[in-house]
């Protein structure tokens, strides 16, 4: 892991003097895209799954620029669901940075992969208690944040995270210029804290490309909502013009929401997201998880019969 400075991004490259801003390189490069055909041949999908080791997926993403201040013997703290990837991201690699991490979490519906996820938050933390709701580890976490432990948001969603989140978008981008994959109509996401569904759409508004970004909405309605997504991208457009002095544009539209997936409950299975897991492991070998992929990926199987669509795979299949 390096620091500010030493590696190039689309990001970077688009708008240099966001290179003042600290981050520290977690991810590997372009994750590659391949084509999934034999499920249908208008179906796509980007193995974000494969961003970083040990641990890939989308939340490093945000972690880049999250974690770029962090230094030896910082304290760290941040909060989600007792089974959560981004706990479990902020723990890995803020610990790997010689930080102290401490984690509020509170119950959640669990399945065979969030309780993998939560035995190793539990082995890796330094504290990782478990609340009836989000209310009290919200609590437990402003108390830490008092002592002077570095706040990660939710989901890594704020607008300096986003950033990490519009560069991968800018990456497919550069992707889909040099012929790797066809220009989508859709690209398809599952949409917790919005964290991702903002960046790419931010992404592709800076980049002028006509794809809407499909949100399956896994959290209650309160947490996914479209003019969320909005006004995270947006504010990280702010941002990007305050540091750059450059005009960047917003999102206004291209974003969509799909809520009939949830199933009732956060990390609930459902079996429309079962079949599509099975299916895809089946043909490819890849695994999804229950609380996010598989969900989302059961739409965008349905979504590529409008047209060319490109599935956003979050989940590290590693922590099966």
């Amino acid at each position: 892991m390096s620091s500010s400075g030493q590696f190039s991004s689309p990001l970077i490259e688009r708008y240099p003097a966001l290179d003042q801003l600290p981050r520290v390189a977690l991810t590997n490069g372009p994750t590659p895209v391949e084509h999934l055909a034999t499920i249908h041949p208008g179906l796509w999908i980007k193995r974000d799954d494969l961003s970083a080791d040990p641990l890939g997926g989308n939340k490093v993403r945000a972690l880049e620029f999250l974690l770029g201040t962090v230094r030896g013997g910082d304290r760290v703290v941040t909060v989600g669901s007792a089974g959560s990837t981004h706990v479990l991201a902020v723990t890995m690699y803020a610990s790997r940075l010689g930080a102290g991490v401490f984690v509020g979490r509170w119950k959640q519906v669990m399945n065979a992969t969030a309780e993998r996820v939560a035995a190793r938050i539990g082995r890796e933390a330094a504290r990782a208690p478990v609340f009836r709701s989000p209310v009290g580890a919200y609590a437990w976490a402003v108390g830490r944040r008092l002592r002077g432990a570095l706040w990660v948001p939710a989901g890594g969603s704020s607008p300096l995270g986003v950033l990490g989140h519009v560069n991968a978008g800018l990456e497919l981008v550069n992707q889909i210029e040099r012929g790797a994959l066809p220009a989508p109509r859709y690209v398809v996401t599952p949409l917790g804290t919005g964290g991702t569904m903002a960046g790419l759409a931010l992404a592709f508004a800076i980049a002028e490309r006509d794809i809407e970004v499909v949100g399956v909405r896994v959290v209650p309605r309160i947490v996914g909502r479209v003019s969320h997504v909005r006004s995270l991208a947006n504010r990280s457009a702010a941002l990007i013009e305050r540091v750059s002095g450059t005009r960047v544009p917003r999102v206004r539209d291209h974003v969509r929401v799909e809520h009939h997936a949830y199933g009732g409950a956060y990390g609930r299975e459902t079996t429309a997201g079962r079949e599509a897991a099975t299916q895809l492991l089946e043909t490819t070998g890849i695994r999804l998880d229950a609380t996010y992929s598989a969900k989302a990926f059961s739409h965008a199987i349905a979504v590529a019969e409008s047209g060319v669509t490109l599935f956003w795979l979050t989940f590290d299949s590693r922590l099966w």
